[in-house]
């Protein structure tokens, strides 16, 4: 049975990896913080999976609220597994901390907020107990669905460089400031608007863009970690405008604070949140961008939109109004569509131990592939699937292939691209 303590949760992502129990895990979980609100948030939002009327979760927290929270939880070793998913700008430093001190490490992206933090990451990396990111994107089941189409070479074929410059991956999406988890209008801590602290638009949504153009190139090439460095190719960042009015209902505080003087101007709060990368993996090229808006239309949500190029066929992944906000996936073919049909039944019908009650039908020149309500769960619902994927590791007692050296090319890209991001604002 492994023991769970959380450091400093000030994230919300933090207390989402336990809207399920796990049949490993105790009951009895500690918690060290300071006292204040993002220590109240957390436990509120325990006390709701508690309390709610379906599958009710039994957490018993136990509390050492107060300064000095890393040392204080290295003294007492509660457990053997710390998740963290808070302030940026420490994370780096305090996972080496307790790494070092032999505890296995699940953090929430991102683990740099800037371009430093590197060797601290290189050293948690190098050995020893497990420091793993909560990675949701990996348990989409379009994703998942998308990289096993992307391996098989006679639906996709291998990734097309077209000669007009369109890159082989774009992947783009629409995240929302103000928005509702678990039922409830979520509260965000005030240094989530300090992007010295959170990171800016390349250090956050992008960990999961570039993770994805890894793993779909590894697909491709049938290996277990993309056989080439990734090379950064341009990157730039841009404000969304934040009003008071806003920054008031997210953060229960009615204005900006004096530490984020320099980027208020009037009533608004430009917010430096959104991103767009270009890089090259091998021979593929991807693009990668990343917006915040300010509040999710009523009765929607994030958007997201993914094409894959192949030279048999193009994959695309749509999330928006069209779609009712629930991700719709297609294939749709670029020639040969009657062999590529038959190539994708096929694939299917292999798949379906795997991912039971796939289903394949026409949806303009291509097919769309969809998957039952049961394979198709919502975001929140992948965080304790990202802890159980995590505790599993811990209990098989290794590294898996390539899950380092993917990591630090991945951070490593980031870094760049955010001094890259810097020298051009300067």
């Amino acid at each position: 049975m492994h023991t769970l303590a959380f450091l400093e949760p000030g994230h919300f992502h933090a207390a989402l990896t336990l809207g399920t129990p796990h049949p490993n895990v105790r009951e009895e979980i500690f918690v060290y913080a300071p006292p204040g609100a993002e220590l109240d948030d957390f436990l509120a939002l325990i006390d709701a999976f508690n309390r709610r009327a379906e599958n009710p979760t039994a957490w018993k927290p136990v509390v050492r609220a107060g300064d000095r929270s890393l040392e204080r939880l290295i003294a007492d070793r509660p457990g053997d597994v710390v998740i963290l998913a808070g302030g940026n700008d420490r994370k780096m430093a305090m996972m080496r901390r307790l790494h070092d001190a032999g505890f296995h490490i699940l953090a929430d992206k991102p683990w740099l907020a800037g371009p430093d933090g590197l060797d601290d990451l290189r050293h948690t990396l190098s050995g020893g107990p497990l420091a793993v990111e909560i990675m949701t994107g990996r348990h989409d089941i379009t994703s998942r669905l998308t990289r096993k189409l992307v391996g098989e070479t006679e639906v996709f074929g291998g990734f097309d460089e077209d000669k007009e410059g369109q890159p082989a991956i774009e992947i783009s999406g629409v995240h929302h400031l103000e928005k509702m988890v678990n039922g409830a209008p979520l509260r965000r801590p005030v240094w989530y608007f300090d992007v010295r602290v959170q990171g800016d638009g390349i250090a956050d949504i992008p960990t999961h863009m570039v993770d994805q153009v890894q793993r779909l190139v590894a697909a491709a090439s049938g290996a277990a970690a993309p056989p080439s460095r990734l090379e950064l190719i341009a990157a730039r960042r841009w404000a969304t405008r934040v009003p008071r009015a806003l920054f008031a209902r997210v953060t229960g505080r009615p204005d900006f604070p004096p530490e984020l003087a320099e980027a208020v101007a009037g009533s608004e709060l430009a917010y430096r949140c959104n991103a767009e990368l270009s890089l090259r993996l091998g021979a593929v090229t991807a693009a990668l961008a990343t917006r915040w808006d300010l509040s999710e239309p009523r009765g929607g949500g994030d958007t997201h939109r993914s094409v894959i190029r192949g030279t048999r066929a193009e994959i695309r992944v749509d999330q928006g109004a069209a779609t009712d906000y629930r991700r719709r996936l297609l294939v749709v073919p670029r020639g040969e569509a009657t062999q590529i049909r038959a190539a994708l039944g096929r694939a299917l019908a292999k798949w379906q131990d795997e991912f039971p009650g796939l289903a394949v039908s026409e949806a303009g020149s291509g097919w769309e592939i969809s998957a039952p309500r049961a394979l198709a769960s919502g975001h929140e619902s992948h965080f304790p699937l990202v802890l159980a994927d995590f505790l599993a590791l811990v209990e098989g007692g290794r590294w898996p292939p390539g899950l380092a050296a993917d990591t630090l090319a991945k951070y490593t890209l980031l870094a760049h691209a955010s001094a890259e991001a810097n020298r051009h604002a300067g």
